[in-house]
């Protein structure tokens, strides 16, 4: 009985181990799109001598290209992007890409020591130019989210030529501002919850926020609502991890990985050199779309931005029911936003 328990504890132990080596390296793939005229890649693209992941999806190659610049920094989103998409994917070709050093972009080999915004701003257009003679489109609509506006902004400002217009999604401006609002919003919600506990931690940081050195816990930001208001984030990337075929295993550990190497230097570039400060004028339409309850880059700070901002045409556009994501919270509005926009020209 004992020979025959080992034997199965054995066999049980090697099929856990195969299980995990076939999850890190299983290969990967983004579903195909029905249509004849239709693409679904998911494929490595050299850009500036670096490889870089990139992933198209659309039905029809006539469409207009929205290529999207992920946030984080370091927080690639085509790891679960697609539950959010399918309705433009119907009316667009989308083009999402993992940045330099982040999720399969990041190279276990590779230096990023001296990865700043300047770096990802050469790589955006470089890939905005790939991209364009790939799909044989003249221009795309750029979008950034989150920290990808402070790299979306600043390649809008030096190559418009090859933008049709700039959408910034949980915009960045005064970054010290926003964060001081952040904070005020996440001890009022502590305060109203009763969690004098939470307040007092968040005291503390106040003269660290106002001088600039450092962020309002996201941790708390998460907690009082001021990230996500109709959708799960966290629980969206361990979805898209465990089931979607855009990532394997390894790709998750590259993910993390990246995220560690890269993320702290790039957030103290954006505090010291706020976005208000870098890009005062683009020459193409730019439109920023905020979520109301938004406490991760605030309306206040885009809003104030956005009136100094000089720019062919400008609009502020509040999605009321969302915080951070509008989106992916609001998919249906966001969708028929750019439709409305940008379909019919």
């Amino acid at each position: 009985m004992r020979k025959k328990i080992a034997k199965v504890c054995k066999y049980t132990l090697f099929t856990l181990l195969g299980i995990i080596v076939v999850s890190l390296i299983f290969p990967t793939w983004t579903p195909r799109i029905q249509g004849e005229n239709s693409i679904s890649r998911l494929e490595r693209m050299v850009v500036n001598g670096e490889k870089h992941e990139v992933m198209i999806r659309g039905m029809d190659l006539t469409n207009p290209v929205l290529l999207f610049v992920h946030g984080g920094p370091g927080y690639s989103e085509i790891p679960y992007v697609r539950k959010y998409q399918r309705e433009l994917e119907q009316h667009f070709t989308i083009v999402h890409y993992d940045q330099r050093g982040s999720g399969k972009s990041f190279h276990f080999q590779g230096d990023y020591s001296n990865l700043t915004t300047d770096v990802l701003v050469e790589d955006l257009i470089a890939i905005t130019k790939q991209i364009t003679e790939k799909l044989h489109q003249e221009q795309v609509i750029l979008v950034g989210h989150s920290f990808g506006t402070y790299i979306g902004m600043k390649a809008a400002a030096q190559a418009p030529e090859l933008f049709q217009a700039y959408i910034g999604i949980g915009q960045m401006a005064d970054t010290i501002q926003s964060e001081v609002e952040t904070l005020e919003y996440t001890m009022q919600a502590a305060r109203a919850a009763g969690n004098t506990d939470d307040v007092r931690k968040l005291e503390i940081l106040r003269e660290s926020i106002e001088r600039g050195e450092g962020l309002t816990p996201r941790t708390y930001v998460q907690k009082y609502g001021g990230s996500a208001r109709l959708i799960n984030e966290n629980l969206d990337y361990v979805t898209g991890f465990l089931f979607n075929s855009e990532y394997n295993g390894l790709d998750v550990i590259r993910f993390y990985a990246g995220i560690l190497q890269s993320q702290d230097r790039l957030v103290r570039e954006a505090l010291d050199h706020p976005l208000t400060e870098v890009v005062d004028e683009t020459r193409i339409p730019t439109y920023f779309l905020m979520g109301q309850y938004d406490y991760m880059t605030t309306l206040k700070a885009a809003s104030d931005y956005l009136d100094t901002l000089k720019a062919p045409e400008k609009e502020l556009v509040v999605f009321q029911q969302s915080a951070h994501y509008p989106q992916f919270e609001e998919k249906e509005r966001f969708a028929a936003w750019l439709v409305e926009h940008f379909k019919s020209n």
